[in-house]
């Protein structure tokens, strides 16, 4: 069964990954770099200090941070553990697939996917009280990982397990900040 399912994921992102257009290249290789997210990411703090007094803002900030920071670390943890080659490193799909970065490390799960998720979700949950356009943050990581398998360093499979670990870091970390916040409200 898992060999059907590593077969599916292989194909699936061999699908996905052709269906890059050479024009668009520059895009979702900008697209794939943390560091163009900065502004994003300040807006994002800016937003915990717009809706709340900063003894609060700084109490999410630094959840944020732990979220992000933690869901990092088990991320780099399995891959350790996992070894699964990224396909920009398997010898038989070099032919087949456009390969627009080539990092050397491990591929399962992308870290890209768990920590962005991490982070959104988190934002999300203690923003949404505040505003119902906070749901739109979640347009970041889509496209944030979308550009992990059109770059060619990820597999399907392995996104959906980084969105689905970054979402239950956030929704654990979520309950903590609100256990441990309380004396601040």
């Amino acid at each position: 069964m898992w060999e059907k399912i590593e077969h599916w994921d292989r194909e699936l992102f061999i699908y996905l990954n052709s269906l890059g257009i050479e024009r668009y290249d520059g895009f979702w290789i900008f697209v794939t770099d943390p560091r163009h997210w900065i502004p994003l990411y300040l807006a994002f703090f800016g937003f915990f200090f717009l809706a709340f007094h900063w003894r609060k803002a700084s109490f999410s900030t630094l959840f944020l941070l732990a979220t992000v920071f933690s869901t990092w670390g088990f991320t780099n943890l399995v891959k350790g553990i996992a070894l699964r080659l990224r396909p920009n490193n398997t010898p038989e799909l070099s032919d087949v697939i456009r390969i627009l970065q080539e990092p050397t490390n491990y591929s399962f799960f992308s870290g890209h996917s768990s920590t962005s998720f991490a982070a959104t979700t988190f934002i999300v949950l203690v923003l949404s009280q505040k505003t119902r356009w906070i749901y739109l943050a979640y347009i970041w990581p889509i496209i944030f990982v979308m550009s992990r398998i059109y770059v060619g360093v990820h597999y399907p499979g392995d996104i959906i397990v980084g969105m689905i670990v970054g979402i239950i870091f956030a929704v654990v970390f979520y309950n903590l900040y609100l256990k441990s916040g309380r004396r601040l409200y």
